[in-house]
């Protein structure tokens, strides 16, 4: 199975004997091409043309952060799985409301029910979140009645709101305290792991959809404009409860996080090597651990299921298949 490279030492990427090989101050390491499946690079790393034509025939994507964790951006190789016909179809959805919000509602319908799920995984530990769920129930029933999707996005927006707050009530630690959302940059330790864990599972998405015939810079719920990507920050809704938000109180419920994996800049709060290396290997573990998939009665792993929720909106945009969104099951 082809596996995520993720590089935190500086160097240069090079291509050596139609393989990968990383030049680092005290190292050097051979990365056999044919087992990798995206490289993620947070330290300063160097390449050149050589190596990206390889990278390239590969189709493997690069995704670059910068010294705070933030994405930078994604060489996204050349789409070898490029439709014509699957682009007309994804513009024509969304340029029409009509065929637009129903997707959009089902998007954001799938995401409140998987923060529902993890707040009543959580009860059930005594965790103090039933009035949370409560609010959050009643405020999901006026999904449907959204007229567009700014309100959508401004509901979506309100329940999320609901639900963070509802971290205090699940998190045993002191130190760790949601106040508000803030980002770029997060105040405090707890928008830290946030920032940090969406911005994965924003990158894990593209490199599925990299897989798919999609084109990932026109999205549905979110607005295709300016910013370079928009499909992935859609379907990574529907997975950051179930991923990112559970690995977030697992890391400090466990103590495997500490206020110690954390440094104060002049603007804010941002995870120190340790604590992003800590953090990987969660996140890494989480999406190659498997489930059993309730339709196809087979066990397959969360990356997987990223692809598989690509395939239904493919379908839904080709072949007119409803879109149902995966409601995790534990």
């Amino acid at each position: 199975m082809k596996k995520d490279i993720f590089i935190f030492k500086d160097g240069e990427l090079k291509r050596k004997d139609n393989t990968i090989l990383f030049l680092g101050e005290e190292q050097q390491k051979y990365l056999p091409i044919e087992q990798v499946d995206a490289i993620w690079v947070f330290g300063e790393v160097t390449l050149n043309k050589r190596f990206l034509e390889i990278i390239s025939t590969k189709e493997i994507c690069i995704h670059f952060f910068n010294h705070y964790g933030y994405y930078l951006g994604t060489y996204y190789p050349r789409e070898h799985l490029n439709s014509g016909l699957v682009i007309l179809k994804q513009v024509n959805l969304y340029s029409q409301d009509s065929m637009r919000m129903p997707v959009a509602k089902e998007i954001i319908k799938t995401a409140v029910k998987n923060i529902l799920i993890v707040l009543k995984y959580y009860r059930s530990r005594s965790k103090l979140v039933s009035s949370g769920i409560e609010t959050i129930e009643s405020m999901a029933t006026q999904i449907e009645k959204c007229q567009d999707i700014n309100e959508l996005m401004a509901y979506e927006g309100n329940i999320r709101g609901v639900y963070y707050q509802n971290f205090n009530d699940i998190i045993d630690n002191d130190n760790f305290q949601f106040i508000k959302r803030s980002k770029r940059p997060p105040l405090d330790g707890i928008n830290a792991l946030i920032s940090f864990g969406n911005s994965l599972m924003y990158t894990s998405v593209l490199s599925e959809i990299y897989k798919t015939h999609l084109d990932p810079r026109i999205g549905i719920l979110h607005a295709t404009n300016g910013r370079k990507f928009s499909l992935n920050l859609d379907i990574a809704e529907v997975f950051k409860p179930i991923v990112v938000d559970r690995i977030i109180f697992n890391l400090i419920n466990r103590k495997v996080i500490t206020e110690k994996d954390f440094k104060k800049q002049t603007h804010g709060t941002m995870l120190t090597e340790k604590g992003k290396k800590k953090f990987l290997k969660e996140y890494t573990d989480k999406m190659m651990s498997t489930i059993k998939h309730p339709r196809l009665n087979q066990y397959v792993t969360y990356k997987r299921l990223i692809r598989l929720e690509l395939y239904k909106i493919q379908r839904h945009i080709v072949e007119g298949d409803n879109y149902k969104g995966f409601v995790a099951r534990w």
